[in-house]
C-alpha cells in the first residue's frame, strides 16, 4: 500500500495574543510558516496544506511553492474549525493519513517523522504523540476520516468532536521530546521556546 501523507497547517488566525502574525514570527532564521512547511516536507508529508486568512497576502510569499498548496480561508474570524473544513475540502481523496498541526506549534522534521512512522504502521483511525503523559500535536487522522475533518464546527468543539468520536481507535505515539507540546501563544511563550529550541535534545530537521 503506498501511503499518501498530507500535512495540513493552520495559519490564518488573528494571533491577537501574540500581538503580531504568528507564520511571520522568526524561527530558526526565517519565517515560522516557511520553516512550519519545510519541517513538514523533511518529516515525510507528501503534501502540504496551508490554510491562511488573516493578512493572507504577507504570508503567502514565504510559503515554499514547491510541495504545497495555499488556501486563504475568508471565514477565519468565526473560527479555527473553518480552516480545518477548508484544509479539508483541499485534501486529495487519495491521502492515507492527514497530520493536523497549528503554525504556532514549531515542530522539527523528527518529531513529525515519528508521528508519521507510527502511522504508517497503525490501523487506529488516530494517532497522537506524547510526552509525559500528555498528548501533543501533530495528531494524524486516518484518510477515512475526511468527511468528518470537512464538517466540523466549532460550536460543537471542532477537532476534539472527532477526537471523541473515535477515542477507541487512538494510538499513542511516545515522542523522545517535550517539543511535542509546545504552543506559541503570547510572546512571553515566544521567547520561552527561542529559548528552550537552542538546548533541544532535537535536530532542527530538514532547511
Amino acid at each position: 500500500m503506498v501511503l499518501v501523507i498530507v500535512g495540513l497547517l493552520l495559519a490564518a488566525g488573528e494571533s491577537t495574543r501574540m500581538g503580531s502574525p504568528k507564520p511571520l514570527l522568526d524561527w530558526m532564521g526565517r519565517p515560522l510558516v516557511q520553516y512550519q512547511v519545510q519541517q513538514l516536507q523533511g518529516g515525510g508529508c507528501d503534501l502540504v496544506i496551508v490554510v491562511l486568512g488573516h493578512r493572507a497576502s504577507r504570508v503567502i510569499p514565504f510559503v515554499p511553492a514547491q510541495g504545497t498548496r495555499v488556501i486563504v480561508n475568508p471565514l477565519y474570524r468565526q473560527g479555527r474549525a473553518t480552516s480545518v473544513r477548508a484544509g479539508a475540502a483541499a485534501a486529495p481523496p487519495e491521502a492515507t493519513w492527514i497530520l493536523v498541526l497549528g503554525v504556532d506549534q514549531p515542530r522539527p522534521a523528527l518529531a513529525i517523522r515519528q508521528v508519521v512512522r507510527a502511522a504508517g504502521s497503525s490501523h487506529a483511525a488516530i494517532v497522537v504523540p506524547t510526552y509525559g503523559g500528555r498528548h501533543g500535536h501533530p495528531t494524524a487522522f486516518a484518510g477515512w476520516l475526511l468527511p468528518e475533518l470537512a464538517q466540523v464546527e466549532d460550536a460543537t468543539l471542532g477537532l476534539r468532536a472527532v477526537v471523541q468520536r473515535h477515542r477507541e481507535e487512538i494510538q499513542e505515539a511516545p515522542a523522545a521530546s517535550d517539543v511535542v507540546l509546545q504552543d506559541l501563544n503570547t510572546p512571553q511563550d515566544y521567547q520561552a521556546a527561542r529559548l528552550g529550541s537552542a538546548n533541544s535534545p532535537l535536530p532542527p530537521g530538514r532547511g
